[in-house]
C-alpha cells in the first residue's frame, strides 16, 4: 500500500467523519479495506445509539466481520481519522488486523503512540503495524471545526438565558480554561432586581442543608478563585460554601462605567442574592474587613443571620498566580470594577471598627496551602459554632 492509496482511503474515512458531524456526533470516521476494495465503513454513533462502544472503528470492524463472515480480519487494513483509543485498539488486535492507519493524533486518549502505544507491547500475541499522520491536518481540522461550533452553540444558549447588557462586558470562558484546583460547576443568576439583567456568577458547593453557610467575598484585587483551598477544606467538613464573583469581577458581568460600583449598589445585589438562596445562618468570609464595614453596619434585616466574620489576613502575593488574577480582565475596559473598588478602599476604615458587635476571627494568609486551609476551616468551625 503506497501513500497515494493511504490518502485515498483516508478521504473516504473523512467522508464518514463529516456524516458523523452532521448527525451531531464527534466527527470520527473509519473504513476497512481488503485487497484494494472497500469492505465496510463506520462513523461515530455513541450519542444516537446510547452506546459507549459505538466508536467509528468498532462500527467499521463489526460491519467488516459481518461482510466477510469472520471476525478475524487478517488481510484487511483499517483507516480512521483519529488515533484509536484503548477500547478500539483492543478490538483491532483481537481482529488480527495487520495494519491500521490513522490521521490526527489524540493527545488525551490515543494509544497508538500519544498517551501510550498499546500496539508496541511485546507481550501481546498479535502485532499490528501502525501508520499515523495520513491527512493529519484535514482530520484535525474537522474535529476542531466541530468543537468550535459546539462552543459557539453553548455560548449562544448561555447568552440567550442571560443576555449581555449594552453597557457591560462579559469575559470569554476561554480566559478561565484549565484553572488549577478549580473543579466546581458555575452557577449564574441575572433576574435579581438590583442586577437589572447583569449576570452574577457564584459557586454553591458542599452540603446544601448544612445549618451554617460560609459566604466568601473576595477583595478588589481578586475574584472567587482566591478561596479555592478554603472551599475544598469546608466542603470536606460537610459545610455549605457560597462564593460569588462580585459584579465587575471574575466570571460576572462587568459594567463599563466605574460609577456603577458603589457600596450601596453592591450591597443591594449581595442582599438580594442571599435572600434568593434562603440563607438563614451564615459566616461572612472576607479578605479585607474595611471594604465590608458599610455593609455590616447598615444592619439591613438580611444581615441578621450573620453569626461572625472570618478575615483572611493579607499575605505576600504569589507571582505564579498573576495571570489568574488578570484572567477576568482582557483589557482596561473590563476593569472598571477594580478601579472603582481601589478608590473605595482609600476611604475605608481598614477594619478598625466593631463590626456591629459580631465576633471576628483573623485567619491565616489568604494564599495559604490546602493543608493550612484545612486547619483554618476546623478552627473557624469551632470558633463560630458551625
Amino acid at each position: 500500500m503506497n501513500l497515494h492509496d493511504d490518502a485515498y482511503w483516508m478521504r473516504l474515512a473523512l467522508e464518514q467523519a463529516q456524516a458523523a458531524a452532521q448527525a451531531g456526533e464527534v466527527p470520527v470516521g473509519a473504513v476497512v479495506v481488503r485487497a484494494g476494495q472497500l469492505v465496510a465503513t463506520g462513523r461515530n454513533g455513541p450519542v444516537a445509539g446510547h452506546d459507549p462502544t459505538a466508536h467509528a472503528e468498532i462500527v467499521a470492524l463489526r460491519a467488516a466481520a459481518q461482510q466477510l463472515g469472520n471476525y478475524r480480519l487478517e488481510d484487511c487494513t483499517l483507516y480512521v481519522t483519529l488515533e484509536p483509543c484503548a477500547m478500539c485498539s483492543g478490538a483491532m488486535l483481537h481482529a488480527r488486523l495487520p495494519r491500521v492507519v490513522f490521521g490526527a493524533a489524540d493527545a488525551k486518549t490515543g494509544v497508538a503512540g500519544s498517551v501510550l502505544n498499546l500496539f508496541a507491547q511485546a507481550q501481546l500475541n498479535h502485532h499490528t503495524q501502525i501508520q499515523g499522520g495520513v491527512l493529519a491536518q484535514d482530520c484535525a481540522q474537522i474535529l476542531g471545526d466541530f468543537f468550535r461550533q459546539r462552543r459557539r452553540q453553548r455560548r449562544a444558549v448561555a447568552l440567550a438565558a442571560h443576555p449581555l447588557r449594552d453597557d457591560a462586558l462579559r469575559t470569554p470562558d476561554a480566559r478561565f480554561a484549565a484553572l488549577p484546583d478549580w473543579p466546581w460547576a458555575a452557577h449564574y443568576c441575572s433576574d435579581l432586581p438590583a442586577l437589572a439583567g447583569l449576570r452574577l456568577h457564584y459557586l454553591d458547593e458542599g452540603a446544601p442543608h448544612a445549618p451554617t453557610a460560609w459566604l466568601c467575598l473576595h477583595g478588589p484585587q481578586h475574584w472567587g478563585y482566591v478561596y479555592r483551598h478554603l472551599v475544598t477544606a469546608l466542603t470536606a467538613l460537610d459545610q455549605r460554601v457560597l462564593v460569588p464573583d462580585l459584579i465587575g469581577f471574575g466570571r460576572s458581568d462587568k459594567p463599563k462605567k466605574e460609577r456603577w460600583h458603589t457600596p450601596q449598589q453592591h450591597m443591594q445585589v449581595w442582599c438580594e442574592w442571599i435572600q434568593r438562596l434562603g440563607i438563614a445562618r451564615w459566616v461572612l468570609v472576607v479578605e479585607s474587613l474595611g471594604l465590608y464595614e458599610a455593609m455590616l453596619l447598615s444592619r439591613q434585616p438580611v444581615l441578621q443571620g450573620c453569626v461572625g466574620v472570618l478575615v483572611l489576613e493579607a499575605g505576600p502575593a504569589d507571582p505564579t498566580l498573576a495571570a489568574v488574577w488578570q484572567a477576568p480582565f482582557p483589557d482596561r475596559g473590563f476593569a472598571a470594577g477594580p478601579r472603582a473598588w481601589a478608590s473605595m478602599a482609600q476611604h475605608s476604615c481598614g477594619g478598625a471598627m466593631d463590626v456591629a458587635g459580631l465576633p471576628v476571627l483573623y485567619g491565616q494568609q489568604r494564599h495559604s496551602s490546602r493543608v493550612k486551609a484545612a486547619a483554618l476551616a476546623q478552627q473557624a468551625m469551632e470558633y463560630f459554632g458551625a
